[in-house]
């Protein structure tokens, strides 16, 4: 008898990949978004290349380091020698979303450099996370002891953003009709409205908004193959409930 074994297609791949929340692999997902427009992707070479970065940077870390520590040299180490920063001027470049393109550049949009600098982030122990900020993904890092406090990064430069500075991004005029809390009727202040907006993400919601940044991209291009992929992953991403 004659055995078969078929490659799965490339929305196969990521439907198994999304399956459970509990499991899900934010960055392999991430790079197999690449595949549509990258038949040919190797997603497991991405992962490979981000281990490598990985390996270099534990050994510059000794076994103590402090958080703020290891935060520090992430940073020097990616956005300063590596030279990961936003694409400033091609920014609606769909290979800003691919994350082996963002490895092979250096540049992509803010969500996409948030991927890459997540795993890191992660495999250093630090309590990071991204945050679905209005109209720029951003990244947090809760630090403890002695430096207990919340640190946010933009990802696009890599600064620290203070929270004069985050209040400034928030376009109030646009967010005043947003519900808090069922409570529709009343405004929710300034201060209400950041802490809402610095939840963190979740993998699903991350993956959500890359697709949706692809989705904006090819629907303004009127490219409607193109489109319809993307949408066919949303819907593998985030099924209807069943009736």
């Amino acid at each position: 008898m004659d055995f078969k074994l078929e490659t799965p297609s490339a929305l196969g791949y990521f439907s198994h990949l999304v399956q459970s929340d509990a499991s899900l692999p934010m960055l392999e997902a991430a790079a197999s978004l690449g595949q549509d427009e990258y038949p040919d992707l190797d997603v497991q070479q991405v992962l490979n290349e981000v281990d490598q970065l990985i390996s270099r940077l534990k050994r510059r870390l000794p076994s103590d380091a402090s958080a703020m520590h290891r935060l520090r040299v992430l940073n020097k180490l990616f956005f300063d020698e590596l030279g990961f920063r936003g694409n400033v001027n091609h920014y609606y470049d769909p290979d800003n979303s691919f994350i082996h393109c963002v490895l092979k550049t250096r540049k992509g949009i803010p969500i996409s450099l948030s991927v890459l600098w997540l795993e890191l982030a992660t495999s250093l122990g630090l309590d990071a996370s991204g945050v679905n900020f209005p109209g720029h993904f951003l990244l947090k890092v809760m630090l403890p002891y002695p430096h207990a406090g919340q640190v946010i990064i933009d990802p696009f430069t890599g600064m620290s953003l203070s929270k004069e500075a985050l209040l400034e991004r928030l376009n109030l005029s646009q967010l005043q009709d947003f519900e808090f809390g069922g409570r529709s009727n009343s405004t929710p202040s300034a201060e209400e409205m950041l802490k809402h907006f610095l939840t963190s993400a979740t993998e699903r919601q991350i993956l959500t908004r890359m697709l949706g940044n692809l989705a904006d991209i090819y629907s303004n291009q009127s490219d409607v193959p193109r489109l319809q992929q993307i949408e066919q992953r949303l819907a593998v991403l985030n099924p209807l409930p069943k009736a």
